[in-house]
């Protein structure tokens, strides 16, 4: 039985977060709002919502049979998802495996440059600030995040890239790079030697970067964000093919 949804305890650019009748779990509901640059262009595509709830969902069912685990518990809804309730950590690990987007911008790099090496980038979670990547010892030393836990979100990022790279290039696309967050499980309703740091918010066009591994079309938000083409085709072409590789 699916506990109650409640009130809203916090809304963000993409989702509402709802207390629910089970003070151990939350349900993500999924908008149609599209934001970019830290919510400098702002615009709303309605049925945005149910196509990130539908393929985040695939992702993290994927990823949790691969051994991953996170906040996620199941798809609720077109729109819903009830979720563990963590206490987010204000970091973002950025995971590139070509250069694009600010890391081109900032070191003057060819846009989608091949990297000799997968880079993983921190990221501080500050809108006013633009989410600065900032080094471990500043996050550690801010009180953010141990080094412990950073090193666990370094070691899942690698695992989720790797998984999500045999994912996409099954059907056609490449992983260009992605964005994921982590939170923390209530230290009471954890085992003593189960890990309280998951995988938490979204996987979904919003977050990673995508591209037709043979056009190089892009089907992510960046169709959005640069104005390249209509920003749902290439989310409902996404959802597509991810369904057709479960049915074969």
């Amino acid at each position: 039985m699916n506990p109650k949804k409640l009130e809203m305890i916090y809304e963000g650019k993409a989702k509402k977060v709802y207390a629910t009748s089970d003070p151990d779990s939350v349900i993500f509901s999924y908008k149609d709002d599209a934001t970019a640059f830290n919510g400098q262009k702002f615009a709303r595509f309605e049925g945005k919502g149910v196509l990130n709830n539908a393929i985040s969902t695939l992702m993290f069912e994927r990823l949790q049979v691969r051994g991953v685990r996170s906040h996620f518990i199941r798809k609720l809804s077109d729109r819903d998802q009830l979720c563990r309730r963590v206490e987010i950590v204000p970091l973002e690990v950025v995971v590139r495996n070509r250069a694009t987007g600010s890391m081109a911008k900032r070191m003057g790099l060819d846009d989608g440059m091949r990297l000799a090496t997968t880079v993983l980038e921190l990221c501080y979670k500050r809108d006013e600030l633009g989410d600065p990547v900032i080094g471990e010892y500043h996050a550690v030393g801010a009180g953010i995040a141990t080094f412990a836990e950073i090193e666990a979100m370094y070691r899942t990022a690698r695992i989720v890239n790797t998984e999500m790279q045999e994912i996409f290039s099954g059907i056609g696309i490449e992983l260009i790079d992605f964005k994921i967050e982590f939170g923390r499980l209530p230290a009471d309703r954890v085992a003593p030697d189960e890990p309280r740091l998951v995988l938490a918010d979204e996987i979904s066009p919003d977050t990673c970067r995508l591209w037709d591994a043979k056009t190089g079309e892009r089907l992510d938000k960046d169709r959005f964000r640069r104005d390249l083409a209509p920003l749902l085709d290439g989310y409902r072409e996404i959802l597509e093919r991810l369904e057709q590789s479960r049915i074969q």
